[in-house]
């Protein structure tokens, strides 16, 4: 009896398991899916040395300084696997993870101030029916005194679902953390490869006319498409409009600008 009740009482005094033991008797995740990663230990003591306390107050550009200073290098880490393409890339995921505690500690706000987005039917290379979008998007970087900076990135996608525009803004994050961050990749310079651009199939101006119809087509994005026939020198282009007169493109673009919000 004595003996069963001391090793009752020494199960009960030992320490309990620790969680990481319990999750590692989980079930493996199938086939397939997304292995789930954590963020990397160095990540985490670089979080855990940041104080709670306000960061010092200092002008923007002293603030942004300080975030350069403490993100040096990010490597093309991920790889598309899918397609007849293989390459290696550092996508939105590695910027976030980099720059995020470093903007907290600094007291770095990144904010989009003005979006303007385009779309366009395309067709992937195995012929199916997608979109392009392209968004040009305004970012202001806020110091922690609260004065700015603005600063422009660009981003583009091709999607055949409604996640066109999603990806597309991640794409000009991801362009804008790196440039002004001023973030070198460690890899070939892109000077190294020569690649021959072929001529691009030119865009009729109908198309630009069922754009600028649609209702649904944004004032910004007209702005847009009236920039790109004025670099192509095509405003003067004569299509026929929703009422059957024949009518420059360029004019149209303004005239349903006006009415447009």
């Amino acid at each position: 009896m004595s003996s069963t009740l001391a090793q009752a009482a020494a199960q009960a005094a030992a320490p309990a398991a620790p969680a990481a033991q319990v999750v590692e008797t989980a079930a493996a995740p199938q086939a397939g899916w997304p292995q789930i990663v954590g963020p990397s230990p160095e990540l985490i003591a670089y979080e855990e040395e940041t104080g709670s306390d306000d960061p010092p107050q200092v002008p923007v550009v002293v603030a942004w300084n300080r975030v350069m200073k403490d993100v040096r290098a990010i490597a093309k880490a991920s790889q598309v696997e899918s397609g007849p393409a293989k390459f290696w890339y550092r996508g939105v995921d590695a910027a976030m993870e980099a720059f995020a505690p470093v903007i907290r500690r600094h007291g770095v706000l990144v904010i989009p101030h003005k979006v303007i987005a385009g779309h366009a039917p395309a067709t992937t290379s195995g012929g199916k029916a997608a979109r392009e979008c392209t968004v040009t998007i305004q970012y202001r970087i806020y110091g922690p005194m609260g004065d700015y900076i603005e600063a422009e990135a660009a981003g583009e996608s091709l999607d055949n679902g409604d996640k066109g525009t999603a990806k597309a803004q991640s794409v000009a994050l991801r362009t804008l953390l790196f440039h002004a961050g001023m973030v070198p990749l460690r890899d070939t310079d892109p000077d190294a490869h020569n690649l021959e651009r072929g001529e691009a199939p030119l865009r009729p101006a109908t198309s630009y006319r069922d754009e600028a119809l649609n209702p649904a087509t944004s004032k910004q994005r007209l702005y847009q498409a009236h920039y790109e026939l004025k670099s192509m020198n095509r405003l003067g282009e004569l299509i026929e409009n929703e009422t059957g007169e024949s009518e420059a493109i360029g004019d149209l673009i303004v005239r349903i600008g006006k009415t447009r919000s």
